[in-house]
């Protein structure tokens, strides 16, 4: 039996990943912005801690892992899940919008893991999942800002899993293609209020696109809820996991693309090293 701590759990993955471990008998500390969402969604039960945790806030983090502590004693796995995505070019995107998608997808992770890491280092077990995107691997127009908040997940949590695998701390970047939740509803989308006529090819085809995508993307979200349940028992986990198969073409993609860059630039790029010592 796990105990699992979950932030944005009141909907999308974070729900259904929820109710999928209460289903095989763990734990689960679901938060949300209004822990009332949380039972409102999964009903009052026993192994059932619904918190209330705006992961911006940094004291009420601190609490909500002490509340969880107190009540479970434990917590075996945190799923940084709470996040939301921004959508037009980065031009077109206000201070404002910058700053509060980096609020919430960079700044309240880190928020919840570092409230967190204590209690995994002091039982020196764990894991962490963090939600990233496809986004977090390949950038693309329209989506720039939200992108550059998933880069910063990826990196951070390359370095956790450096960092904490020698003292029995598990971490994995999950990186999500488009699953049918509701990601592109105006819950979980924020979008840039001024449209520049020049980005209409680009950002505003994008803009075009996700409105028809809407609903009819091709990850089934409750599939890749059960891959991560299950995920969290896995032996030697990765540093990363793609989800999707749009998420796999777009690594591979980006993969081809950055070689045949360092093919075509290999000569420039190994030249800015000071040249060797004459006779070493």
């Amino acid at each position: 039996m796990k105990t699992w701590f979950i932030t944005g759990a009141s909907r999308g993955f974070g729900l259904r990943i929820a109710r999928l471990a209460l289903e095989q008998g763990d734990k689960v500390v679901a938060t949300a912005r209004r822990a009332e969402a949380v039972i409102e969604a999964l009903g009052n039960r026993e192994r059932l801690l619904a918190l209330p945790l705006d992961v911006t806030d940094e004291a009420q983090a601190q609490a909500a892992v002490a509340a969880a502590i107190e009540v479970f004693g434990s917590i075996d796995v945190l799923l940084n899940n709470a996040g939301f995505g921004l959508l037009g070019a980065v031009e077109e995107a206000s201070a404002a919008d910058v700053e509060a998608v980096y609020r919430t997808n960079v700044f309240g992770l880190l928020n919840v893991t570092r409230a967190v890491l204590p209690v995994m280092r002091a039982q020196r077990s764990g894991r962490i999942l963090n939600i990233s995107s496809i986004g977090g691997y390949r950038a693309g127009p329209g989506f720039g800002v939200y992108s550059s908040t998933k880069f910063a997940v990826e990196g951070l949590s390359e370095s956790l899993h450096a960092e904490l695998a020698p003292l029995g701390v598990h971490v994995t970047v999950i990186e999500p293609g488009y699953f049918r939740t509701d990601f592109l509803d105006a819950t979980s989308l924020t979008v840039s209020g001024g449209e520049i006529a020049d980005y209409a090819e680009t950002a505003g085809r994008v803009r075009r696109i996700a409105a028809d995508l809407n609903h009819g993307q091709p990850g089934d979200p409750d599939r890749l809820a059960q891959v991560i349940v299950d995920f969290a028992d896995a032996a030697s986990p990765p540093v990363r996991l793609p989800l999707g198969s749009d998420t796999v073409a777009a690594i591979e993609a980006k993969h081809v693309s950055d070689a045949e860059i360092v093919a075509k630039w290999r000569a420039v790029s190994v030249s800015t090293d000071f040249a060797a010592t004459e006779g070493a």
